[in-house]
């Protein structure tokens, strides 16, 4: 591929053939003005309900998942083609979409209906005990799903839903500690149609909050604010040494507090970063691997950190405000890393910056897009005053709308704003379908009280390794639990990255947590630390060969061989993989978390970007001049002292790094 800018057909076939929840089909003008009504209808109801609404939990909760299941079959065809052309015109096909599938999306809607149209007196009166139709409705509503699911992100997270339903039926016959005694069809589906399953936590917050910060995501981009992101990051970081990759950090991260998708991320800035980091020397992989795992910082920054910050909400019951202090942190540590690696590459290859004549002019950037600002601050002085999420979605999203008709440039004009209402909920659609599918995971998890089986075979494992490793001479010097502890988090970081191979961030992030809990909770792990912990290794996995889809979208604009862009991703985005480590040992980096003090932060801190950047060091091979093999051993291994609190291993770390940085200063001192 050459160094040409890719148009927006071209970047929109990457982000579809990477991003499953894209992969929209085709539609004529006609039925495709019928769905964006609907999904306009869709975002309409969901700010009333958050400004004005008074219906109860269950019934907003499946009105929210009648539109998702009914616009589901409209929006994804049975099966996913890459060709974006019209079908054919047949007689079973109404503008390109399957008559079948009219059908069906209108089942949909009726059986989500279902149960939230039951009066509250009768629906608690058949909890535990339904009746025919309540077990047919349920059923129905549970094929939908798991279809629904399938196509919009694929098979992956529908055939692990299977499982768990084979698994409450027979659980008689499951091996060890996994035994149960498993239900009924009528019992399986009592437990999972409602607020324990399909209508629980998942699509709750997907119905209170997440929709809401998407539409906002979106208004905002409209009006100018990723713009102003863009072009803020060029003005600061684009002098540097190696300027185009650090412009291209910068804003990742910008675009990241008001975006939490990866692969849009990364098709969005990537298409101007990337064709700028070859420009000025970088190689085709890097670029397109700097990109990708500054853009997998866009989940875990703050305000939207994509849908994972507003489950938390609901699961540990605390302010928003909480969890996004808690993530401010790790989420720049995170940056840090790349900042460092993507630093010392540019000076390994003598790489330059922009010129003052490729640069923006801060001052006019200002000037144009500083109204786009409003409401970015609008939601954050919500969140941090104590409103609720959802409240401070709705302020936000009025401010998008009156800032962009007020903006003298880049108007917001009556199309615009329904289309961008439209987009908004859109972007909603699959992992709506996704939560639903969840919601029946943690149904069975519930149903079945598997969580702590599953718990008590990781501890179980972990105690085992623990064992032998503690036995050997040169590691007895931690003890027993300490190992247990540290297995135990391999363990569970291992099975985040493995599903997040397959199933979207926010499904790997409730699923893990919900089995995780157990051994959380018997290591003595702090709820919101586990949650944490779960939640980044989750998001590790959108750089993390095999299946690194955020790496893979980027070597798409790069011209670079995917593989390779996602070996090097996940090398850059190895802070992401240390930072969990850290705030487990010292929680204080999640500043609101028990036992939180200023000493414990600072030295806490100050560790782990020691530790990031001599990870760094040894990864890329250089410091003030290249390094030898034993020094990047020497210094890899000294890295992970850092993890470990205190001042006594800070300073330790410091003194076995003095050697390396004499030979260093000594060795650039040759080469001027």
């Amino acid at each position: 591929m050459s160094d040409k800018e890719l148009t927006a057909e071209e970047l929109a076939a990457i982000e579809r053939k990477y991003d499953s929840e894209s992969a929209f089909r085709p539609t004529g003008s006609k039925i495709g003005k019928v769905i964006t009504a609907a999904l306009v209808a869709m975002t309409l109801y969901h700010v009333y309900q958050a400004g004005f609404g008074t219906t109860n939990e269950l019934m907003r909760f499946g009105v929210h998942l009648a539109f998702v299941l009914g616009l589901t079959f409209l929006l994804f065809s049975w099966r996913r083609s890459p060709d974006t052309s019209m079908p054919p015109k047949v007689w079973y096909r109404i503008d390109g979409v399957n008559i079948l599938d009219i059908i069906l999306a209108l089942l949909a809607v009726a059986a989500a209906m279902y149960l939230p149209l039951l009066p509250l007196d009768v629906a608690a009166a058949r909890a535990g005990n339904p009746n025919a139709m309540d077990t047919f409705m349920g059923s129905v509503v549970l094929l939908f799903t798991l279809e629904a699911a399938r196509r919009s992100i694929g098979p992956t997270l529908p055939a692990i839903a299977l499982i768990f339903v084979l698994y409450a039926i027979f659980g008689r016959y499951a091996p060890g500690p996994l035994i149960h005694a498993g239900v009924s069809w009528a019992g399986f589906v009592d437990g999972i149609y409602g607020a324990q399953g399909i209508y629980g936590i998942a699509i709750g917050a997907m119905a209170k909050y997440v929709f809401l910060f998407v539409v906002f995501g979106v208004l905002s981009t409209r009006i100018g604010l990723g713009a102003l992101f863009i072009d803020m990051a060029t003005a600061l970081a684009g002098r540097f040494s190696g300027g185009p990759a650090k412009v291209a950090i910068c804003a990742s991260a910008f675009m990241g507090s008001i975006s939490g998708s990866s692969i849009a991320n990364t098709v969005t800035t990537g298409s101007l970063t990337i064709p700028a980091m070859k420009k000025v020397g970088y190689p085709p992989h890097f670029s397109g691997a700097v990109e990708a795992t500054a853009s997998t910082g866009g989940q875990i920054t703050p305000p939207v950190m994509g849908a994972a910050a507003f489950i938390m909400v609901d699961y540990l019951n605390i302010p928003l405000r909480d969890v996004l202090a808690a993530a401010l942190f790790p989420a720049l540590l995170h940056y840090f890393g790349i900042f460092v690696m993507v630093h010392l590459e540019a000076k390994k290859l003598g790489l330059r910056g922009l010129r003052a004549e490729e640069l923006p002019k801060v001052v006019l950037v200002l000037k144009e897009h500083w109204m786009a600002l409003v409401p970015l601050i609008v939601l954050i002085y919500s969140i941090f005053s104590g409103r609720t999420p959802d409240y401070a979605g709705v302020n936000a999203i009025i401010a998008c709308v009156v800032v962009g008709f007020l903006k003298p440039n880049n108007r917001l004009t009556i199309p615009d704003l329904w289309d961008s209402l439209a987009v908004g909920a859109r972007n909603t659609i699959a992992i709506g379908t996704a939560a639903a599918c969840v919601g029946i995971i943690v149904g069975v998890i519930t149903l079945s009280g598997s969580g702590f089986r599953i718990g008590a075979i990781v501890i179980t494992t972990a105690n085992d390794l623990a064992g032998f490793f503690s036995a050997l001479p040169l590691f007895n010097y931690f003890e027993l639990q300490q190992w247990a502890l540290f297995f135990s988090l391999v363990l569970v970081a291992m099975a985040c990255i493995v599903m997040g191979a397959g199933v979207p961030t926010t499904a790997t992030y409730i699923i893990l947590v919900s089995v995780t809990a157990g051994a959380f909770q018997i290591l003595g792990v702090e709820p919101l630390v586990a949650h944490f912990f779960v939640f980044y290794y989750g998001v590790l996995a959108d750089i993390t060969p095999p299946v690194a889809l955020a790496a893979y979208a980027a070597a798409g604009i790069a011209g670079s061989n995917p593989f390779k862009t996602g070996n090097t991703a996940f090398r850059l985005g190895i802070a992401k993989a240390l930072v969990p480590f850290v705030f487990v040992y010292s929680p204080a980096l999640l500043l609101v978390a028990d036992g939180f003090t200023w000493a414990a932060f600072t030295i806490t801190l100050a560790g782990a970007m020691m530790g990031i950047a001599s990870l760094g060091v040894a990864f890329s091979g250089y410091l003030m001049a290249p390094l030898s093999k034993l020094e990047r051993y020497w210094i890899g291994l000294v890295s992970g002292l850092f993890i470990a609190p205190g001042l006594a291993t800070f300073v330790i770390g410091l003194a076995l790094l003095l050697p390396v940085i004499i030979l260093q200063m000594r060795a650039r001192n040759k080469q001027h």
